[in-house]
């Protein structure tokens, strides 16, 4: 029998409010957010463009929490260095985004941070089978990635449960994440599927930050 795993709560920083980020920031770290989710955007993978490498080193001198960093970018292994440099602990790439998805990887671990390894909701769980060895997170996009307030496609729930039997047998320790449309209503159901980390952004930043993560909290622990 698979040992429970604990439940992480990744907060995305894309809803937050930007005239107020450090505070908001502060807030889900006290709250009891697991890991700070950070989605950079390039406008040519994904069609919006978010932020880069000043905010990474701005937010990371004043907070302490687990950068989860979410390469939305074309051919990432360029911006890797300074990614890392900036202070991410985990950098999630596109398979659908890189040319040597192998030496992507390889490259975010031999710069010290955890690997990641996201795919769209139209890439086949099982195209991330040969890269197994090289990562340490699995990403699963739930909606279209390059907006914010999307809702989850209900084919998701399929996804996740093909991802965690394929990490269950790889014989590693592989988180398994899920982006996109998560509310404190489907979150249940998307830990029942077999994800383990959870990243909410709208459902974390609008209203009462500290109480949406008690509550995520709670939901998370209860599974």
């Amino acid at each position: 029998m698979e040992e429970k795993r604990k439940n992480r709560l990744s907060p995305s920083i894309l809803a937050a409010d930007f005239n107020r980020l450090g505070e908001n920031i502060r807030e889900v770290e006290t709250s009891g957010a697991d890991f700070l989710h950070v989605d950079v955007m390039d406008g040519d993978f994904v069609p919006s463009i978010s932020f880069g490498m000043p905010v990474i080193r701005s937010i990371r001198r004043e907070s302490g929490m687990f950068f989860d960093v979410h390469l939305m970018v074309r051919e990432p292994i360029r911006y890797l260095k300074e990614i890392a440099a900036c202070g991410a602990d985990l950098i999630t790439v596109h398979l659908e985004a890189c040319e040597d998805v192998a030496e992507t990887l390889r490259e975010i671990r031999r710069l010290g941070c955890q690997a990641g390894l996201s795919i769209k909701p139209a890439t086949p769980v099982l195209a991330v089978r040969e890269y197994l060895p090289l990562f340490d997170l699995l990403l699963i996009m739930s909606v279209e990635p390059g907006f914010g307030g999307q809702k989850l496609l209900p084919e998701s729930y399929e996804r996740l449960r093909e991802a965690r039997e394929l990490l269950l047998h790889s014989g590693r320790e592989i988180l398994l994440e899920v982006d996109g449309g998560i509310t404190k209503e489907n979150v249940s159901s998307i830990l029942e599927a077999g994800a383990d980390v959870i990243v909410a952004g709208s459902a974390v930043f609008r209203g009462n930050i500290s109480e949406n993560v008690r509550d995520f909290r709670r939901l998370l622990e209860g599974n």
